[in-house]
């Protein structure tokens, strides 16, 4: 017991340690404390020993300089550019291949600027930076500022300037990274930027054309924007089936069979009155699942759900509920429900005559099975809530429960069948413990997803191939009767179907293990966390969009005369991930993405906070934008009118589509295709 307990003290001390956020960089922003017109606000940043902060305006294609912007800008004008307090050091760096210029200890960067308005002053922004040290940098950050008339001394003449000496627009900003048409800038290739756009109450306008709304522009093209929800529905659909008939094999459903029989050959008159009460009887469970997935649906709403399937406190509940149901089936307890309810409604089926019986007997099934379709259920409806649809989960629930209803209502209809059936006993046992090292495989992907969703960073994907390689060897251990738990028979002979699946289990183990170097190990690229977050990595043909930013993403490419492609992805998207094992890494597709496109991700579950909750009207209502993943959702909807994911979509530099867009389909062919066209689409704009 000390031992075990020593063991779990380790494994919180370790995951405490993977979690922690490290600041090595501390910034004191203040302005200086003159009462002249003309001030000044001085960054402070103080690195920890052995780390540095990049100089500003570096070149293109190397890490992130520190930059300055200046988001609202009332009652000031900037004097010309931060100015730092030292020479930075420069040194040629091989990785990147040019001159880096970097501080170290202590530097302050000074930025001038004149107050014009004392009663309207307000200068509020961020900056941005990058931390290194000789083994590792952390990705780029980002420090707030804010300060307004009550933080400045101002002389009496100067004070008392009006409001009226200064030009009639008004003049704010959007969020962080926000440019429309009107940005303007101190000078565009510097690293302080000023954007001076008029917001509406929302936080966007209609001059901004970059949002601006393009649904009737891909429509032109041919674009079905619903195809991407109708192959979610056609996948969820079909995983839900699967999940129906997983379910029949385990010992919760199998016992209900007999039942089942027993039930209808008590009803049985006639052959013709046999088939419709065993074709009602199926009915009654599809109407039974069915209502669960609506009920849910119709309580949360599809963008609840959607935003629910990423969420940290849902997917870490779900994890443990499977870990907990993994436990019950290697034999640790026996999850039922109350015994109490199934005799209430059997005794129900009894009493009640026509439909209505026959509908307690669909309950009690569901009833008494619960305990081991639960987890099949639970999983099967967080992947309906990653579509975002209000369809998604009733979808998944119908394909349920039609697997499942269909060899009840065969027995129902033909009693006899049951004689050919394999009575339960030690194989059943079998069966749930099977299903328990799955589970607990499922139960890091739910972790996975709120690590990724949150950037903890706990559970990287060696970590992940890790613990995937040891449950599946101890899986393949189990089949050969070389691992016995409580409830499990002395097994004399392996027999042939356990030794195949015993062959399979070992052969996924020994498939994983070059992960651990890189490996894209595309057969479970849906299920494992992205290669990017794995610290030791041996492979280099994985695809990476250098941008998750929409309007630097976008001023890039204007910059240098590419077209876009938007990738709306998400962190919990299966699909998303398929495509990106499955074909980006084709080198015709990586050429055309790298070469000849300027690639932007954006996640619309990224739970990053933004710097200030936005307002959007939405469908007649006001509705709030507090993360990261709001906002490429919003925009999303808004511009393209789309909200599954993957999607992808093709624009020219004034963020006007190139051709229809592209939702989940792996067909390579058909991919290069879509890229290539709108090469051409963009190629014939430019001549123009």
């Amino acid at each position: 017991m000390r031992k075990l307990v020593s063991l779990l003290l380790l494994t919180l001390i370790t995951i405490i340690a993977q979690a922690q956020i490290f600041t090595p960089v501390k910034w004191k922003i203040n302005p200086d404390s003159s009462a002249t017109s003309e001030k000044a606000i001085v960054f402070t940043a103080t690195m920890d020993a052995g780390w540095h902060l990049y100089d500003m305006d570096l070149p293109e294609g190397g890490p992130v300089s520190t930059s300055f912007t200046f988001e609202t800008l009332k009652g000031a004008e900037l004097i010309g550019k931060p100015v730092a307090s030292v020479t930075p050091v420069s040194v040629y760096d091989e990785l990147f291949g040019m001159n880096l210029r970097w501080f170290g200890g202590t530097v302050s960067f000074t930025q001038k600027f004149k107050v014009t308005d004392a009663k309207r002053f307000k200068i509020a922004g961020e900056v941005e930076f990058m931390a290194c040290n000789d083994e590792t940098c952390l990705p780029p950050e980002r420090e707030a500022f804010s300060f307004d008339r009550k933080h400045i001394k101002m002389e009496e003449s100067v004070a008392a300037l009006s409001i009226e000496e200064l030009p009639d627009e008004p003049v704010d900003s959007m969020e962080a990274g926000d440019t429309a048409a009107g940005e303007t800038a101190a000078n565009p290739g510097s690293s302080t930027v000023i954007r001076t756009i008029p917001l509406t109450v929302s936080g966007f306008t209609d001059d901004n054309y970059l949002w601006a709304p393009v649904v009737d522009e891909m429509k032109a093209y041919g674009d079905t924007t619903l195809s991407a929800a109708d192959t979610s529905w056609l996948f969820i659909f079909f995983a839900g089936f699967l999940g129906g008939l997983i379910a029949l094999l385990t010992p919760c459903v199998w016992p209900m069979i007999p039942m089942t029989v027993s039930f209808f050959l008590k009803r049985t008159s006639s052959r013709k009155r046999a088939v419709r009460d065993a074709l009602m009887y199926g009915l009654a469970i599809i109407i039974v699942y069915l209502s669960m997935g609506l009920v849910i649906t119709g309580a949360f709403g599809a963008s609840a759900l959607n935003d629910l399937s990423t969420n940290a406190v849902f997917n870490i509940l779900f994890c443990l509920l499977l870990v907990v149901f993994a436990v019950s089936f290697f034999g640790a307890f026996e999850m039922v429900l109350p015994v109490s309810w199934t005799n209430k409604l059997d005794s129900k089926a009894d009493s009640t005559t026509g439909f209505v019986s026959i509908f307690f007997m669909a309950f009690t099934l569901v009833l008494v099975s619960f305990s081991c379709t639960g987890p099949i259920i639970g999983t099967l409806l967080v992947q309906a809530a990653a579509m975002g649809s209000a369809i998604g989960p009733a979808t998944g629930m119908f394909g349920f429960a039609l697997a499942l209803s269909i060899p009840f209502s065969l027995f129902a209809i033909f009693p006899n069948m049951l004689q050919h059936m394999p009575k339960s006993g030690g194989w059943l046992n079998s069966v749930k413990v099977v299903l328990g090292f799955l589970e607990l495989a499922l139960a890091l992907k739910f972790l996975s997803v709120a690590d990724l969703a949150y950037g903890w960073r706990i559970l990287d994907r060696e970590v992940f191939l890790v613990l995937w390689i040891v449950i599946f060897a101890l899986l393949g251990l189990y089949l050969l009767g070389k691992l016995k738990f409580a409830h499990d028979n002395d097994i004399k002979y392996v027999s042939v179907p356990r030794l195949f699946m015993a062959i399979i289990s070992f052969a996924f183990t020994i498939y994983m293990i070059p992960g651990l170097w890189g490996a894209p190990l595309k057969s479970i690229s849906a299920f494992a966390p992205p290669l990017y977050t794995q610290d030791f990595n041996l492979y280099n043909d994985e695809v990476h969009a250098p941008f998750d930013e929409y309007e630097a993403g976008m001023a890039y490419a204007k910059r240098i005369k590419k077209p876009v492609m938007i990738d709306f992805s998400g962190y919990g998207c299966i699909n998303c991930r398929k495509m990106e094992a499955a074909v980006w890494t084709v080198p015709a597709v990586k050429q055309l993405l790298e070469k000849e496109y300027v690639l932007i991700t954006l996640f619309v579950d990224d739970k990053t906070k933004l710097p200030r909750t936005l307002e959007i009207e939405e469908h007649g209502k006001t509705r709030k934008l507090k993360t990261i993943g709001d906002k490429w959702s919003y925009l999303q909807r808004s511009k393209f009118g789309a909200n599954a994911q993957p999607f992808y979509v093709l624009l020219d530099n004034d963020g006007k589509p190139l051709g229809p867009s592209y939702a989940y389909n792996e067909d390579v062919t058909k991919y290069i295709k879509f890229l290539q066209d709108g090469l051409t689409n963009y190629k014939m704009k430019i001549e123009k």
